[in-house]
Order: structure tokens, then C-alpha cells, then sequence
């Protein structure tokens, strides 16, 4: 069932999302904004405003033992999901009519936001970043930033603004704000780099792309930057998804430096904010993790930097998420794990914060509501925002999209050929020079591509040279999400070190190595023929600035430590803090 679209007396049409027949203030496009919200908040119950303030998750289409997430409207009526995964462009298209569709059938008509981790680059992690969709494929954010290109950055992110709105996402659970300072922890890759002059310049430009200019509007995919005030100096690189990274630290006292990125996103008007999981230990604040922390949210956030959109809280931060079949993650509460569930709740929200990230039962708010220790007037706070946003990206008025015209604009030829280019521009040529060769010997690299460029052999000895991409080097983990980040060391073991020189010596070799973080290159730059630096690339373009067919323009976004001593015994939270690296930020070989 759908709203229909009736007209007022006058002739204005207008969609009936209250099913009386009649043009309410909230439905009349006419309006100011917040005139439409004051009205649609005057007739929402409790139950319906608790319901606005959680985020949940949502999968397309019903594949037990995962249900959608679709029943949470009709039962308990959520309208804000983050998608967990995308179908084809027509399918995710169709999906989202259909939930708008159960949305429209409510009391009220409100109509369903859908949000989303990136998708337009190589990283597939079902906690910070997904692939698939058929959507045109750039670099990571870390490669958008080696570009040093505001102007590039902000086509490209406008390119990802047109596709989303396709498909029917309209929020954006990124940019990452945080700095890279740390090089060992696992999300570098979604940050623009360990420069804050540089990550502010593209943050400004992405979100300026994403968001269609400083104010959302009904062709915008509203900002949810992060991780507030800066989840970059995570304690020894653990990640905060883990309680091993409960704590950011800053031994250097560089915890202004971490916000100089946000304060960019702030001048660009990103619509919301996420804070962080981790606890910023010793800056003077509550130590208690971000999420909970009123003198974050509202000391800071609020106060100083008259932040008035929605703050959502990162994703299941207070009763951990269930995976059907497979297993329990638990909640990421870290300072306030000693508190109950309903505490916990109490805190968020007189932390300041809107929206409670992956939680999906009212009843969480409206039992705090119930007790007393929330009142009704706080929740209309919150609520009021969440609806503002809402009303700006047209949602009200329009939620549906065309499956036809979202098969046609998503991954078109023209939208590949900027992702390719932004590819491109991001590497970074360190070290050596490109060469030719007929004899292609090749590692990493899909045969059937290499073999475009030349023979392609199994033997090192019968090529003349050799092409290998390089991941860079992780501490693997146990558990299902804790595999899916790449942490600990950055040096390659010692037998791959001997294997790879002894190649390299063996035969020119070109070494491309993909720096999802600031790999240790040290053992291998003196016998690389070429030595370069990717953030996101497929193997044609890879492979064009091996043999010298493309040039290589990219600067480095962080520096690249000579080993994993200089980075241990460097401080977290300072920029260009290791000792002696063997790149530095901004280097380009010429």
C-alpha cells in the first residue's frame, strides 16, 4: 500500500500519508521545514517517536535464516536502516519501494531513510565497508587523499551521490574524519590520511560532492561523518570494535590535532555525526567510550561547535547484535560495561546523543521514558532533528525510486571511466622506474588481464619481467568480524622478505604494493625494479603504470615507517611521529 496522491482544494497535490483524505501541515510540501516537523511531532505518540530514534540494520529481500529487517516497520516502525547489502541496482531499486511502500501503510505515512558503509571501493568488511551493487569503483577514501586533488575528490563523490539516490540510499555513513597517526590500526584505508591540512581539504570536498553544497536537499545523500572526536589514536592500533581497542590515548597531547578534520566537515555542513566507540583516555574528558560521553556529545559537539544535527552512535555500542546461526557479538560499551543495558541507555541519551546505531527495540527508550529518567521533551529534541533530515531529502514527498532509471545510471560506462581514473591519480610512484617486457611473469594479478599486456609465464626464469601486487601485512585474527581487520604488524615475514628478493633479483620486478595501511617496505625497495603504491586499483590500471603506458601522480597520504620498532615506539595520536620512515607524507618519486 502506498500513500496516494490526492490534490487540496486548492489543486495542490499532495501524498496522504495519513490516510484521512485530507492536506495536513506535514504533508504540504509548501511549508517550511520546521513547520512541517512542529506538526508531525504534535501527532506522534511516544512509541512512535522512540521507534524514530533507533538506526537498525536491513538486508534486501527475506533469505532465512537473515531476515530482512523489513518486519521491523510494520511491527515495532523503524523507518532508519543501514543496508547491509546491495543487490543489483534494479533490485535494490524495487527493494526500496517495497519497504517504503510498508512504511506509507502506517498511521503516520513517515517514510523509511536507508543508509549505508561505503561501496564504491575494493575493501568487503560486513562492519565498515561492503563491495557489489554494479556500482562505478574508485580507491579507498586513504587514496582519495593521494590524489591531493579537492576538485577530483568532489566529481567523484558527487558521481557516488548519483548512484546512491538511484538506488534509493540517502545517508552516508562516511567520511571517516579520523587521522591516520596510528599506522597499525585496521580502518586506515577509510580515512584520508595522516595529514590534517591534506584530510581536510578532501573531507571538505567529499562531503561538498556527497551532499550537493552545505545545506541537504532533496537530490543530497546527507554526511554521516565519524568517528567523533577521533578514533585515528587508537591505543597500540587495536581496533574499537574489539575491547583490545576500548581506549583511544594521546601521549602526545595532539587531541586538538584530531579534531581539525572534523571542524572542516563541520564548514561543509555534514548533516550528521557518529561518535566513536572508544574511550579518549587522558584528554580530559569522561572516560567513558565516545558514545556515552556527555562531555563529547554535548560539551563538545554540541556547545563548542554548535553542532545542531543528528548524532547517531556507532552500531550496537550498547546490546551487541546477533548473527543468526553463526554467532553473538557482544556490545561495545567500553567504560560503562558495569552498567545494565537500561543505564547504558539513560547515558546516551543524556549524553546528547539522537539515534541508537543498530538497535532496533523501542522498548529500549521507552522503558527510560517510563521510569522517569527520560522525559518525553527530550525525546521530541532528538526526534526533531531526525524528522528535519527527513523532510530536507524530500522523503516525505518522494521516497520512491525507478528500478529502470537505477539499472541505467548506476556503474554507466562514464561512471566506471571517473572510478578508473580516480584509480589512476591515486598511485604513488616510490621508487625505480616503469619497464617493458614481452615475458610476463605475475603474482596477484588476474592472468587473463596480464595476458593483454604479453606472454604470461608460470617460470620467473622465462619472463623478463615481473609484476606482483603485495597486500600489505596483517596479524591474523580469530573470531568471525575480528578476521575482517587487518592489525598488528607491518613488516612481511621473513621467509616472503627472502622469497620475494630472491625474485627480484632473479628477474626485474615490479612491486605494487596495495597500502590499506603504511606497509613496511623497507627489505624489498632496494631490489624492486619499480616500486609503487596503490589504495584501490584494478590490474589493467596496475599494470598500465608498471609498463610506463600511464603516469603515476599520486603522493603518499602518510608516511611509510622503515619497521614495526619505529612505530611502537612512536606516539599515537602525533603526526609523522616514527622514527626515520623510509617515505614520507607527500613523497613522489621523480
Amino acid at each position: 500500500m502506498t500513500a496516494p496522491l490526492l490534490h487540496a482544494e486548492d489543486g495542490t497535490p499532495f501524498r496522504d500519508l495519513n490516510h484521512n483524505g485530507t492536506m495536513e501541515p506535514y504533508e504540504d510540501r509548501r511549508l517550511p521545514v520546521e513547520e512541517r516537523v512542529e506538526d508531525l511531532l504534535g501527532r506522534m505518540t511516544v512509541e512512535e517517536k522512540a521507534a524514530q530514534m533507533l538506526h537498525g540494520r536491513m538486508l534486501p529481500g527475506e533469505n532465512p535464516p537473515f531476515p530482512s529487517g523489513a518486519h521491523l516497520i510494520t511491527e515495532r516502525g523503524l523507518t532508519h536502516f543501514a543496508m547491509m547489502a546491495v543487490p543489483d541496482p534494479r533490485a535494490m531499486a524495487e527493494w526500496n519501494n517495497h519497504v517504503q511502500g510498508l512504511a506509507a501503510a502506517g498511521r503516520l505515512g513517515i517514510p523509511v531513510t536507508l543508509s549505508s558503509d561505503p561501496r564504491h571501493g575494493f575493501t568487503a568488511n560486513p562492519a565498515t565497508a561492503h563491495t557489489g551493487g554494479g556500482f562505478s569503483t574508485g580507491p579507498e577514501p586513504i587514496g582519495l587523499a593521494a590524489t591531493d586533488d579537492p576538485e577530483l575528490v568532489r566529481r567523484y563523490a558527487d558521481l557516488i551521490r548519483r548512484e546512491l539516490c538511484a538506488v534509493g540510499i540517502r545517508v552516508a555513513i562516511h567520511p571517516m574524519a579520523d587521522l591516520a597517526t596510528e599506522p597499525r590500526w585496521a580502518r586506515i584505508s577509510g580515512t584520508f590520511g595522516e595529514c590534517p591540512e591534506r584530510a581536510s581539504r578532501m573531507i571538505a570536498a567529499y562531503i561538498d560532492g556527497l551532499q550537493s553544497g552545505p545545506a541537504i536537499g532533496r537530490d543530497s545523500v546527507a554526511c554521516m561523518t565519524k568517528h567523533f572526536p577521533g578514533g585515528g589514536p587508537q591505543l597500540a592500533g587495536e581496533d574499537s570494535h574489539f575491547a583490545a581497542g576500548r581506549s583511544l590515548t594521546y601521549p602526545g597531547g595532539a587531541f586538538e590535532t584530531h579534531l581539525r578534520p572534523f571542524e572542516a566537515a563541520f564548514a561543509a555542513g555534514t548533516a550528521q555525526i557518529m561518535p566513536a566507540y572508544a574511550v579518549p583516555a587522558g584528554s580530559g574528558l569522561a572516560e567513558v567510550g565516545a558514545n556515552f560521553n556527555r562531555d563529547v556529545i554535548t560539551g563538545l559537539l554540541r556547545e563548542r561547535y554548535g553542532f545542531d544535527g543528528v548524532v547517531c552512535t556507532d552500531f550496537n555500542a550498547i546490546t551487541g547484535m546477533e548473527v543468526p546461526g553463526l554467532v553473538s557479538l557482544p556490545p561495545r560499551h567500553w567504560g560503562v560495561e558495569r552498567l545494565s543495558v537500561a543505564e547504558q541507555v539513560v547515558l546516551t541519551l543524556d549524553a546528547g546523543a539522537d539515534q541508537l546505531g543498530g538497535e532496533t527495540d523501542p522498548e529500549l527508550i521507552l522503558a527510560a521514558v517510563r521510569s522517569g529518567a527520560v522525559t518525553e521533551a527530550r525525546l521530541d529534541e532528538s526526534v526533531r532533528r531526525i524528522l528535519r533530515d527527513t523532510f530536507l531529502l524530500g522523503l516525505f514527498d518522494d521516497p520512491y525510486v525507478d528500478p529502470q532509471a537505477a539499472a541505467a545510471l548506476v556503474g554507466t560506462p562514464d561512471g566506471r571511466a571517473l572510478g578508473r581514473e580516480v584509480q589512476r591519480r591515486s598511485l604513488v610512484h616510490l621508487a625505480g622506474e616503469p619497464r617493458t617486457g614481452t615475458r610476463l611473469y605475475v603474482e596477484g594479478v588476474d592472468a587473463a588481464v596480464a595476458a593483454r599486456y604479453g606472454t604470461v609465464v608460470d617460470d620467473p626464469s622465462l619472463a623478463d619481467l615481473a609484476v606482483v601486487r603485495l597486500a600489505t601485512p596483517y596479524e591474523r585474527r580469530e573470531g568471525l568480524l575480528e578476521q575482517h581487520f587487518h592489525s598488528g604488524s607491518l613488516e612481511f615475514e621473513p621467509a616472503e622478505v627472502e622469497r620475494l628478493t630472491a625474485l627480484a633479483d632473479a628477474v626485474p620486478t615490479v612491486f605494487a604494493a596495495q597500502l590499506e595501511r603504511p606497509a613496511v617496505l623497507t627489505p624489498l625497495a632496494p631490489h624492486a625494479a619499480l616500486l609503487l603504491g596503490e589504495f584501490g586499483a584494478a590490474d589493467e590500471v596496475v599494470l598500465d603504470a608498471a609498463l610506463g603506458r600511464a603516469p603515476m601522480v599520486g603522493s603518499l597520504p602518510f608516511d611509510l615507517p622503515s619497521s614495526d620498532a619505529a612505530v611502537a615506539a612512536a606516539r599515537e595520536d602525533v603526526p609523522f611521529d616514527t622514527q626515520a620512515p623510509l617515505f614520507r607524507f607527500g613523497h613522489r618519486a621523480v
